[in-house]
Order: C-alpha cells, then sequence, then structure tokens
C-alpha cells in the first residue's frame, strides 16, 4: 500500500499540474459516473493529504476523495508524466517511464480521468474513490490520526493514545486513527532507528521515546516526499552512497532483509512475522 509520502507527492502534482483549472472528468470503467458527472466541468482549488487519504476540491462545494488502497495507482500524462502508488507495481518508488505525453486511450480499468489544460491523470484500482460534501470530507479528515507531514499536524494527539494504550507499539504505528500516513515500511524502518522491540506496550515507553517516534516519522517521511522513495539508512551505513543511489539495495534496515546481516550489528537477526495479519520485519538483536 502506498504510504503517506506518496500521497503527498500526488497532492502536490495535483496542486502543481491541475489546481486553478478547469477540468474534464470521466468514469471509463463505468463505476465512477455519477460521481465524476458532480466535477465535470469545475474548477479545482485545492489538493490536500492527510494520512493516506487525498481531497480534490472543487468551486461547487464538492471533493474528490481517493484511497489507493493496496492496489490503486495513477497514470499522470501531458507536460509532466509518471505513476504514483501500486507498490507491488513499482516497488514503492514512482515510475517515470509508465506515462505519456500525448492523451492516449484510458484504459478500460480506469476508474476516474481528469483532464486539464496540459495534463492528464487516469486512476485505476483505487479502495475508494468518491465524491463528497466538504462537511463529509472533514468527517474523513477527523477522523484519521496526525499526519507527520502536515504543518497543521498535532502531535499532542499521538503522544495521547500512546501513552494510554497497551496495545504493541508496532500495532500502534499502523492504525491509522492514531497517526496518519505510516505504513509497514516506515512502522518497521522507524522502530530498528530506535532500537525499539516493536513487541513493546506503548504505555510503558516514555513520553521522550514518544516524540523520538513521531520526530523521526517527520524525518523519514520528508526524504519520501523529496526523493519519491522510501530510503531510512543513515550516510553511515551506506558509505559511498549517496540518498539519491540508494534505492534499492541501500535503502532500508530491515524491511524485506530476513536471513540478510544486519547493518548495524552485523548478526543474523533479522526476521519477518505477522502482527495484526501484517508483516513485521526487525532485527531482534538490535530491538531487544
Amino acid at each position: 500500500m502506498p504510504e503517506g509520502h506518496s500521497i503527498h507527492r500526488i497532492a502536490r502534482h495535483f496542486d502543481d499540474v491541475f489546481v486553478t483549472q478547469q477540468l474534464r472528468l470521466s468514469s471509463p470503467q463505468g463505476r465512477f459516473v455519477d460521481g465524476a458527472e458532480l466535477l465535470n466541468g469545475h474548477r479545482a482549488v485545492a489538493s490536500e493529504a492527510y494520512g493516506k487519504h487525498w481531497f480534490l476540491y472543487f468551486d461547487n462545494d464538492l471533493v474528490l476523495n481517493v484511497h489507493l488502497g493496496m492496489y490503486g495507482a495513477w497514470t499522470f500524462g501531458g507536460q509532466q508524466h509518471s505513476s504514483i502508488g501500486a507498490p507491488r507495481k513499482i516497488g514503492e518508488q514512482e515510475d517515470h517511464t509508465d506515462g505519456a505525453v500525448e492523451l492516449t486511450e484510458p484504459r478500460p480499468t480506469t476508474r476516474v480521468r481528469i483532464i486539464g489544460e496540459h495534463s492528464w491523470a487516469d486512476l485505476v484500482g483505487p479502495a475508494i474513490c468518491r465524491t463528497l460534501t466538504i462537511a463529509e470530507a472533514q468527517d474523513v479528515i477527523d477522523a484519521i490520526g496526525p499526519d507527520p507531514l502536515r504543518d497543521d499536524a498535532d502531535p499532542q494527539r499521538f503522544y495521547d493514545v500512546a501513552a494510554k494504550t497497551r496495545r504493541r507499539i508496532g500495532a500502534v504505528l499502523m492504525d491509522q486513527k492514531v497517526i496518519g500516513g505510516i505504513g509497514n515500511i516506515f512502522r518497521a524502518e522507524g522502530l530498528f532507528r530506535l532500537d525499539l522491540n516493536p513487541h513493546t506496550q506503548t504505555n510503558t515507553l516514555t513520553r521522550e521515546a514518544h516524540e523520538a517516534i513521531w520526530q523521526d516519522q517527520v524525518h523519514l517521511l520528508e526524504i519520501g516526499v523529496e526523493t519519491g522513495r522510501i530510503i531510512t539508512t543513515d550516510a553511515e551505513h551506506r558509505p559511498g552512497i549517496g540518498l539519491g543511489e540508494a534505492w534499492p539495495e541501500h535503502a532500508n534496515y530491515v524491511y524485506q532483509r530476513q536471513g540478510r546481516p544486519c547493518l548495524v550489528c552485523g548478526a543474523n537477526g533479522i526476521i519477518v512475522e505477522e502482527l495484526e495479519a501484517r508483516k513485521l520485519y526487525w532485527c531482534t538483536t538490535c530491538q531487544q
């Protein structure tokens, strides 16, 4: 599932390329015909990301809300072309070859096509694609935990839950109602970077630990927005390899590195197991 940095990059792309324009919307697949018709011909006025949800606001007080889920992806064509999403397809990065300069026929699975003055966007495979009122969109936003990438995020909401819950920290960080935008990779890598055992009861951690988790997620997600990739290793653990060259071989500490020596302790302690039906990667030596 695309993590929060990808959703913010999508929001920024729409802000740069489509906002202020009168847009044409259609649903080639046929599953979003009514929703597209409500927005078709109206001007986009704002593009926002909250956690893993994206919102495109229109001048008729309606909002396009998309959650990519496990399989959703945007393909952008025109002046700026790329593909964002569908990590099973493009490996948690962006594919800048999967687009076209000229408008092409949409794939039959295209849930919504958006055409602007000089660019276009196709969405396939989302978990959610719907048209909401502003009030309905705000209800969705209010149910999402604070997003480390947003300037208006209130980390105290995360701290308050963390101080009370007995759930394991590895599960809490995946709960979008507690903290928005963190997925499997950022969860695993962030806990490793702080030497935290993912099975630790969250309310037994100190306030300082809760703050360090938040601050490190801000740092890692910002790198994701900057690079379009999830790179969590520090320079000292990839000597001679810059940030731009780190992905994929030198990008992460534990994610999908089970059975390989740990980059920090050197032991073969990295394992993968299940936690609340999601794969969990961690180093049993560093994160005791």
